[in-house]
């Protein structure tokens, strides 16, 4: 995603000066740190594995939002609560290739979106490395993640229905610099 489009997307954001939350969060060897640091040298970078949860204050034109990478290991998962206070959005970046996690994915996911501190968080789903062949396809992804009929559409859900969080999957390849980019567009028109 060029750095134009991603500012475009952005400036959706209306944050000018102020600071967005907004936590990356899967399971370890997902991409959340990869994708992280994309957005933020405008390049792949090698790194090692999450150990520890980590910062990145990004600028995009105007724009500064505060990215978390709170690792995806199974001990760092029992940190991530310490981190929902005050969350504008949740980037929850699932291993489209890693079929035999899906399931330890899904419960992940459903102890996110059933936890009191994020009931009003968008969530956008990105299944990465779309690229690699043996990928799963999107419709798969939201069946493995049991979201198929809870995804609120890739159009604007009207948040004034108090019923309807905002949840989509949009497939992705981080190394690629493919689909993330319309994956922001469509969390960013509900952050505030």
């Amino acid at each position: 995603m060029s750095p134009d489009r991603l500012y475009g997307a952005l400036t959706s954001l209306g944050l000018r000066q102020e600071e967005a939350k907004i936590l990356f969060l899967g399971l370890d060897n997902a991409g959340k740190t990869t994708l992280l640091r994309m957005l933020k040298h405008e390049r792949l970078v090698l790194h090692q594995p999450t150990q520890f949860p980590t910062s990145e204050e990004l600028s995009i034109g105007k724009i500064k939002f505060r990215a978390f990478d709170l690792g995806g290991r199974q001990i760092a998962r029992r940190a991530w609560p310490d981190y929902y206070a005050k969350v504008d959005a949740v980037i929850y970046v699932v291993d489209a290739c890693d079929r035999e996690r899906f399931a330890e994915s899904k419960r992940e996911l459903d102890a996110l979106l059933s936890d009191e501190a994020l009931a009003k968080v968008p969530f956008l789903v990105l299944g990465n490395k779309m690229d690699i062949p043996h990928a799963a396809s999107e419709d798969e992804l939201r069946y493995h993640l049991g979201i198929t009929d809870f995804t609120t559409g890739k159009g604007k859900v009207n948040l004034a229905d108090q019923t309807a969080r905002p949840l989509e999957v949009f497939m992705c390849s981080v190394v690629r610099r493919m689909g993330y980019g319309e994956g922001f567009e469509w969390m960013s028109q509900y952050i505030k």
